[in-house]
């Protein structure tokens, strides 16, 4: 079973990418938030992968970020209800740790805002993963709700840091957390937190 690959990227679009691993071209289907982080056509890219084997096919899944895959399999390994197809659409929406946080704070309203997913799945969401999340989004609950900033060296903290601020400011979860991703894969994770929201604001 193939866990993870690393190669060229040949071509990628918001949903697929094709990387050309010692000669071979793999077509792997990706989330949005990992299309995002997708360096250019020519680019070296290593990919966390999940692999689903059929009998009539077999599919790629894959991640920039290790804890997106195995966020991934989660939902499809243990949510009734949700395949990898819907999986995708779920991490294309979201980014982890605003999922995570949802899932901790059973959010529903929150997490019915994803294409595909109701109320009673996002119920069975919340049943299902909040223990196996709860360590994670409590951490990062406890980061993003401080009063300050710090300047810190963790991709996580920076990133709810400065969807905290943006909340603060008036925007909604969902955008604050598109801002600060794209303000993230725009200036790097060494940007300060400061930086960070300024570019999310522009």
């Amino acid at each position: 079973m193939i866990s993870y690959l690393k190669g060229i990227v040949l071509e990628s679009s918001p949903l697929e990418m094709v990387l050309d691993v010692n000669g071979i071209g793999y077509s792997i289907q990706i989330p949005v938030t990992t299309a995002e982080k997708v360096p250019a056509n020519g680019s070296p890219c290593e990919l966390f992968i999940h692999s689903v084997y059929r009998e009539d096919n077999a599919s790629l899944y894959g991640f920039i970020e290790r804890n997106d895959r195995d966020f991934f399999r989660l939902l499809i390994e243990k949510v009734s209800g949700i395949g990898p197809r819907i999986g995708l659409t779920i991490l294309s929406k979201m980014s982890v740790s605003i999922l995570q946080q949802a899932i901790y704070n059973q959010d529903t309203s929150l997490l019915s805002k994803c294409p595909g997913i109701g109320k009673k799945t996002a119920e069975r969401l919340i049943i299902e993963l909040k223990d196996k999340v709860g360590n994670t989004a409590s951490a990062q609950q406890s980061t993003a709700g401080s009063n300050t900033l710090p300047n810190t060296s963790s991709s996580a903290s920076k990133h709810q840091d400065a969807v905290a601020s943006l909340i603060t400011l008036g925007y909604k979860l969902a955008e604050a957390d598109k801002r600060v991703s794209k303000a993230i894969q725009l200036l790097g994770i060494t940007a300060s937190t400061e930086l960070i929201i300024k570019e999310a604001l522009s």
